[in-house]
């Protein structure tokens, strides 16, 4: 099971009542701000943008490919350690607005940790040291330090001695 806070909603869906979550001008701001680093070719600028914009925490040398996409409501629940590479179009979501509830959950990537491209990297997971995410993946659960994993859902495919 994944680790996340649990919010139940009445009424409709807890998309609609979103903005009873997250201020519409953080909403606003951290949308354009994430578009700019997903288009942005300077790792430098982008991971300031993640650290002093959007709070998140990021290790020295960590890399965003082109087109990842931090979650827009709660960036700041993100955290990537030293010399990490974020692939290709790759999605960090926070948080997920379902019918009677929404969620929220903190996602830590370990250092040395390679997330290949268009991954999909739910709320409340924790990716450990050197492992490797294989490229189309669904991280729904915890990933060991070293571990290799890929597919939908995530499967172990091979552990680091």
């Amino acid at each position: 099971m994944r680790n996340v806070e649990r919010y139940p909603v009445e009424g409709p869906n807890a998309l609609w009542q979103m903005y009873r979550t997250v201020s519409r001008f953080k909403a606003v701001r951290n949308f354009i701000f994430i578009q700019v680093t997903r288009y942005c070719p300077s790792l430098p600028v982008k991971n300031w943008i993640y650290r002093h914009v959007l709070g998140m925490k990021v290790g020295f040398h960590s890399a965003f490919a082109l087109m990842v996409m931090v979650d827009v409501f709660f960036p700041e629940r993100i955290e990537v350690g030293d010399n990490s590479i974020i692939g290709y179009n790759t999605t960090i979501l926070t948080h997920e607005y379902l019918i009677h509830e929404y969620r929220l959950g903190d996602v830590r990537i370990g250092a040395n940790v390679m997330i290949g491209a268009n991954t999909t990297i739910l709320p409340g997971v924790t990716i450990g040291d050197g492992a490797i995410v294989a490229a189309g993946s669904i991280v729904h659960k915890d990933v060991p330090a070293g571990a290799f994993v890929g597919g939908n859902p995530i499967k172990e495919i091979i552990r680091k001695k």
